[in-house]
């Protein structure tokens, strides 16, 4: 490996953490296509109308991202709350107990593989770098300068679902009265093998399955609303 490779090459925590925003962005975006074309596919077994399927379709398509938006701001917030609250007790037992806090740095980083000596000097360096920080990371697996941001993670997800719920909502009322349900099936089939495939790479797992599981999923949804939709249609409800 080259120099430029190397350097390149993301590490640490700074990948988990982008890992784990692209794996958020295509859930929610797999959770806007399922839940959209469910809502849409059921109201057209029940009518044809396009203004009422327009309407269902952007009706879902705000009570889900707003849903998913202030979901994750809550959770997030309150992880971030957590992550405060553990530096919070970190920081005063830095304060009062400076030594057992030393033993414990060299404990945990001999229980990392170092050597007793390496994992003492390591501890002693690290300690007098930034002591909160050292045992912010090693100890709590944060690091204090990048605590999650509940905002961000409403905003991805809000954007993700109403990317993946856009797709079934133009795809049925786009079309030719006699071609909405047929579009819609095979676009909504398409966006989810995507998301399936794409959610296997960045897992590094096999993809046929999880597009297939995706598919599958999706197919079902659809097949059972849609029957929910034509039955009520024919009772007149």
């Amino acid at each position: 490996m080259t120099d430029t490779q190397a350097h390149d090459e993301a590490h640490g925590n700074g990948l988990g953490a982008r890992l784990n925003w692209l794996r958020a962005a295509v859930l929610g975006a797999n959770d806007g296509v399922v839940s959209t074309a469910g809502l849409v596919v059921g109201v057209a077994g029940a009518t044809g109308d396009r203004g009422t399927l327009l309407t269902a379709g952007l009706a879902g398509l705000l009570a889900g991202s707003m849903s998913m938006a202030v979901g994750e701001y809550v959770s997030v917030s309150t992880q971030r709350d957590s992550e405060r609250a553990a530096l919070a007790v970190e920081k005063r037992e830095l304060s009062e107990e400076p030594e057992e806090e030393f033993a414990e740095l060299c404990g945990l980083l001999e229980g990392k593989g170092l050597s007793p000596e390496v994992a003492r000097e390591a501890a002693l360096q690290l300690t007098e770098r930034d002591a909160l920080r050292a045992h912010a990371e090693v100890e709590l697996g944060i690091d204090p300068e990048e605590l999650t941001n509940p905002w961000h993670a409403a905003g991805a997800s809000f954007l993700a679902f109403t990317v993946g719920a856009l797709l079934p909502l133009l795809a049925i009322v786009l079309p030719p009265a006699s071609l909405r349900l047929l579009v819609t099936v095979l676009s909504v089939l398409a966006a989810l093998a995507l998301t399936g495939w794409w959610s296997a790479r960045l897992g590094e797992a096999a993809p046929w399955p999880a597009v297939l599981r995706n598919m599958g999923g999706g197919a079902m949804a659809m097949a059972v609303t849609y029957a929910a939709g034509e039955l009520l249609g024919t009772v007149g409800v």
